[in-house]
């Protein structure tokens, strides 16, 4: 993956910015206590095993997603946004891990709260990265069989931090993305809490409607692509796709120039 191609398709998807001044929610979450929500206790080794930085001892891996929060948060200040979705073009290109790590990175911050609902009902895998797989989530929220509070999971050695898993898998994913109760939860999720920042990790724009149906609800979008795995042009039908949304930026996954790790690029 070479930056001409990252370059050319950030132009392509570059757009006005929305103005608007952006509580920072500065004071009171410092510290915080979780009542309505399941605690959930994740092994050290379990973060370990799954590279997330709320167990990572190499300081350059954590200063890496430190200055890709910053550089986030500072746009995201600018333009008075609080929910972000992470998406790919295609499958296994890092999505996941990067919207886990970045809301991490986040809720490490002394001024903000974050909270990540897995939006990718097709291929659920947030959940496994905490070791608590089969639980009730998003899909039973939008069928409206559970509350958003029976959902919400705190990770108990991760402070500030909320997790919404998917749920169980469901045929209708797509007509569940794209409700009315779906947009009223992101709706809801905006202005509850000034501080927060809510992520949603989408599924991949190339194998469904499902993250272009919801993407234009949210405030903005991270792009994420692997090095050697995604190709010119599903990278660029995947920025096709996303015109209109506000894409905040495009992160180089697994890079084999410069890092090791990864790349971030903004519009």
């Amino acid at each position: 993956m070479k930056m001409d191609r990252i370059s050319k398709a950030i132009e392509l998807a570059r757009g006005p910015a929305q103005g608007g001044a952006a509580d920072s929610g500065k004071g009171g979450v410092r510290s915080i206590e979780y009542t309505h929500s399941t605690p959930l206790h994740v092994p050290r080794a379990v973060l370990e095993q799954h590279r997330l930085i709320a167990a990572c001892d190499d300081g350059r891996v954590i200063d890496s997603y430190k200055l890709l929060r910053t550089r986030l948060l500072r746009r995201m200040q600018m333009n008075g946004w609080s929910t972000l979705g992470i998406t790919s073009a295609t499958a296994r290109e890092g999505k996941t891990l990067t919207a886990i790590n970045l809301g991490v990175s986040i809720a490490m911050s002394l001024d903000h709260t974050a909270l990540l609902v897995d939006a990718d009902l097709r291929r659920p895998r947030v959940d496994s990265y905490f070791g608590c797989r089969d639980r009730p989530g998003l899909s039973d929220f939008l069928e409206g069989t559970i509350s958003l509070e029976k959902v919400l999971v705190n990770p108990g050695n991760i402070a500030r931090f909320l997790v919404v898993p998917a749920g169980r898998l469901r045929q209708n994913s797509s007509e569940l993305i794209a409700s009315e109760r779906m947009r009223r939860l992101v709706s809801e999720l905006k202005g509850r809490y000034p501080s927060r920042i809510v992520l949603f990790d989408l599924p991949p724009v190339l194998v469904g409607d499902d993250a272009i149906a919801l993407a234009p609800e949210l405030d903005a979008v991270l792009l994420v692509v692997q090095d050697s795995r995604t190709g010119r042009g599903e990278f660029a039908r995947a920025v096709e796709l996303l015109e209109g949304v506000n894409v905040v930026g495009t992160v180089l996954n697994d890079s084999s120039e410069r890092t090791k790790g990864y790349e971030a690029y903004y519009a």
